[in-house]
């Protein structure tokens, strides 16, 4: 599915932006390190628009999927948060870096592992429109991978 397979590379991506981030920490080159977060946090910000409004939208509707979508979005926010006031200059906030990064390996585990296959076996063809919509939408003048 093209829209899964996006969702992928973009989770693939926001993934080598944190790794570079944190091994700039590792060196202690601060501002390499806030280059790679910041392109992180693009990567996320289109990528969670288009779950959010797309995929997650239209299995919500489910309240056995809507369990396991609240949680996510959640997580989405936290990060987000997170990332809007990040301090590469405070000790606590490199760690919190480090233990954010953790987390969204865990985050992407469960809509790759879980999410995304229930959506391939539960979807119809109106609702990959609708979910292939929302990440048109949150991707203005890009096209999916071909």
């Amino acid at each position: 599915m093209p829209l899964l397979r996006d969702y992928i590379a973009e989770h693939e991506r926001a993934v080598d932006h944190g790794r570079e981030a944190v091994r700039a920490l590792d060196r202690g080159e601060l501002d390499v390190a806030g280059q790679r977060l910041t392109a992180m946090f693009e990567e996320l910000r289109s990528h969670w628009q288009g779950e959010e409004n797309g995929l997650f939208a239209v299995m919500h509707s489910d309240d056995l999927y809507a369990a396991h979508i609240d949680p996510l979005v959640a997580e989405h926010r936290e990060l987000a948060a997170f990332l809007e006031v990040v301090d590469l200059s405070d000790p606590d906030h490199r760690q919190r870096v480090r233990d954010e990064i953790e987390e969204l390996y865990v985050h992407i585990a469960k809509e790759e592992d879980g999410l995304f296959p229930a959506a391939l076996t539960s979807l119809d063809g109106a609702d990959w429109d609708a979910a292939m919509a929302g990440w048109r939408d949150a991707h203005p003048g890009c096209e999916m991978i071909s």
